[in-house]
């Protein structure tokens, strides 16, 4: 009965250790989004420098204005990016590092119930 119950709280402990590791997977998912949406306006602010200020009413017709806002995007696109990468590879390491500390203390553990 003890037994039946210390694997059953192991099972959830190790549940819940995986849900811990797995959530910031999401903030690295959120880095892509935010990514994706800054490099799809920097195309629309370059298409802007490109298309004749008759067609702009209301907008700054100034194409170095628009090529500047699409730089100063596509560089924190860029950046957006490089930090969702940076963070998943953390994230992975973290995950192998605890995967591998577990595999040790089952190793370990079976070790001393011989």
């Amino acid at each position: 009965m003890r037994h039946a119950f210390r694997l059953k709280a192991l099972r959830v402990k190790s549940q819940q250790a995986m849900r811990i590791v797995s959530a910031p997977t999401a903030m690295s998912r959120n880095f892509y989004i935010l990514a994706a949406s800054l490099l799809l306006f920097a195309l629309l602010s370059a298409g802007m420098a490109l298309v004749p200020s008759s067609f702009q009413p209301g907008l700054p017709a100034n194409a170095s204005l628009w090529r500047t806002v699409a730089m100063f995007l596509l560089l924190f696109g860029l950046l957006a990016a490089l930090i969702g990468v940076m963070s998943n590879l953390f994230e992975q390491v973290d995950r192998r590092s605890e995967q591998a500390r577990q595999a040790a203390r089952r190793k370990h553990r079976d070790g001393h119930n011989r």
